[in-house]
């Protein structure tokens, strides 16, 4: 990684939030809010050595933590709201309700077997074994690291299609998580693909959360963390979400800070948000009224 000093600003992440401004279709959404939509807005391309995918244009220092113990939950199978806070992940109760649940036949605070936990970690298989993907797309990337298929898939389509005589079976239908791993001169990609993006508040943390799976991975299978692809299908800002957004755009970019990992487990599962160290961030001030559509 460049020293701070040396690093060049990051616009990527505010020129797709002005691209959806400009561009945006208003549709109305189930959250009963309408949202300015793009289909495929321009992919983010981190290298890692200007600087960790951290977003400057206002302060996440109070939640970026939370977004790492979140996806560790969910690599570890996590699909219940005590499991994710005992990761250190708070923030999924909106939809975690007893409403949400009674309406797919799961209970309290249950998000589903078609939710990111069950998919990463206990994917369904025709003989019923669960199938950790995480797991072996490491093993198959030590042992045959020129491949192209270190893929893994956050869907399982059985429990998340609806319709007439279907019933869903997760409170959420996952949103991230599409990843394509590829090691080329032993430098490790990971393109994580989003089907839905809320850009104001959902991509910050995903930004957070898949560059520091790739870290992980990165040690687990001895490869340099090089760099963090973010492709999005459906884009969006919720119209009550403009304001901020153009006050957002309208700062100064500001370099990207460092995340260091302080502590290397031998199991990828062992890792936890504590073992993620910030430093150099300077960012602009917080924006805690940024609405939040459940």
């Amino acid at each position: 990684m460049k020293p701070f000093e040396d690093r060049t600003p990051d616009t990527q992440y505010r020129d797709n939030l002005k691209y959806i401004l400009d561009n945006g279709v208003r549709v109305k959404s189930r959250q009963g809010v309408d949202a300015l939509t793009v289909i495929a807005p321009p992919s983010m391309h981190f290298k890692l050595e200007n600087g960790f995918p951290m977003i400057t244009d206002r302060s996440i220092k109070g939640f970026w933590k939370g977004s790492i113990g979140e996806i560790w939950a969910f690599i570890n199978g996590a699909r219940t709201l005590e499991q994710l806070e005992s990761f250190g992940c708070k923030f999924w109760t909106p939809w975690g309700t007893p409403e949400k649940a009674a309406k797919r036949g799961l209970a309290v605070g249950d998000l589903g077997p078609g939710s990111y936990g069950a998919a990463f970690h206990d994917f369904p298989t025709p003989d019923g074994t669960p199938y950790n993907q995480v797991q072996n797309i490491i093993e198959q990337m030590i042992e045959f690291p020129e491949l192209r298929t270190h893929f893994i898939s956050p869907w399982i389509p059985e429990y998340i299609i609806r319709g007439t005589g279907k019933q869903q079976k997760v409170v959420v239908a996952p949103c991230h998580g599409w990843t394509h791993l590829r090691i080329i001169d032993n430098k490790l990609t990971l393109h994580m693909f989003q089907r839905s993006a809320d850009f104001p508040v959902g991509v910050p943390s995903n930004m957070v959360q898949y560059a520091a799976l790739l870290m992980m991975i990165a040690h687990a299978t001895n490869t340099e963390p090089y760099e963090f692809v973010h492709s999005f299908s459906d884009a969006h800002i919720y119209v009550d979400q403009i304001p901020m957004v153009e006050e957002l755009i309208a700062r100064e970019p500001k370099k990207l800070p460092t995340v260091t990992m302080i502590n290397k487990k031998d199991s990828v599962f062992d890792y936890r948000s504590d073992d993620f160290e910030l430093s150099d961030y300077d960012p602009h001030p917080g924006m805690k009224d940024i609405p939040v559509a459940v």
